[in-house]
């Protein structure tokens, strides 16, 4: 079983994480990343559903093995350990991430820089990677869906038509990155654009310079996924023949997204359940969500 204890030392040098990363590793040095903590590694809540998602979708089953789990407090960490092969515990000194992180609380937004700022470190080890969300879905298997040749890829609350429209509103709950120099720049520009515009969350962070100069200085290509394939409560996939994710944005609370979430599996393993060709024809609709807010 690969981990680390918070005991160890941990910077952009860790061996601990490199190794994860190798091991984790599908071709082209490509890994899944996800972060969890206490309150969404109960059993029962939210990684058990995202876990069964990987188990339940279609051509998923072989990504969970290129999955990595960024465990945020002890106990996220033991149970990661537990049940998952890949895990890594990250040590933040003088934060606790341990219990349900309120939207825009303090403790959110240091969470979701934190990440931020480790996502650039496995950039700079020369990892891609699918960053996504736990309380994302996995139904079906996204990479052929990506944009070939494209540095950022990013889902979005809500999507206009045009992948290269920076009006779309993205989502920084799931994302596509290849490893190299632009990204590496634009990640560190992300993360130091915390201290312009203070009070604000990554994703409302990335909003604000979507389109500044910078991006075009460094010749970041970015594109904006179609939420016909990589959709969520703000605004559904509705093709259950092309939806690869649900995310449960738009959604405030543990209990809320979890019911919902629930419903989604359950929605989605009847429709897997179906003859061949009666599936071929069938065009259902989700029944979420329900509880969350719209």
């Amino acid at each position: 079983m690969i981990g680390t204890t918070f005991n160890d030392f941990q910077g952009k040098t860790d061996l601990e994480l490199e190794r994860i990363l190798k091991n984790a590793s599908a071709e082209h040095k490509t890994v899944i990343l996800t972060t969890l903590n206490q309150a969404w590694a109960e059993p029962g809540s939210i990684f058990d559903l995202f876990l069964e998602s990987f188990q339940v979708g279609d051509k998923t089953q072989n990504l969970v093995n290129n999955l990595i789990i960024i465990s945020m407090d002890q106990k996220a960490h033991a149970r990661c350990l537990a049940i998952h092969p890949h895990c890594y515990a990250l040590r933040t000194e003088g934060l606790n991430f341990t219990s349900e992180a309120y939207f825009m609380s303090e403790e959110y937004l240091k969470m979701m820089w934190r990440r931020i700022e480790f996502l650039g470190t496995v950039l700079e080890m020369g990892y891609s990677f699918v960053f996504t969300d736990a309380d994302i879905v996995w139904l079906r298997n996204p990479f052929p869906r990506f944009y070939p040749e494209v540095d950022f890829q990013i889902a979005c609350d809500n999507y206009y038509g045009d992948p290269a429209d920076k009006n779309n509103r993205p989502n920084g709950g799931f994302t596509y990155v290849r490893s190299n120099r632009r990204t590496i720049q634009f990640y560190k520009f992300w993360f130091q654009s915390r201290e312009t515009y203070p009070g604000n969350h990554d994703q409302d962070v990335l909003n604000m310079i979507k389109n500044d100069p910078f991006l075009e200085k460094i010749r970041l290509q970015m594109r904006f996924l179609d939420t016909a394939y990589f959709g969520g409560f703000c605004e559904r996939s509705e093709d259950f023949h092309k939806v690869c994710t649900m995310h449960a944005n738009c959604c405030y609370g543990l209990g809320t997204k979890v019911h919902d979430l629930k419903i989604v599996l359950e929605d989605w393993k009847l429709f897997m359940s179906l003859p061949r060709e009666e599936k071929a024809l069938a065009s259902p609709s989700w029944r979420a969500p329900q509880n969350c807010s719209t």
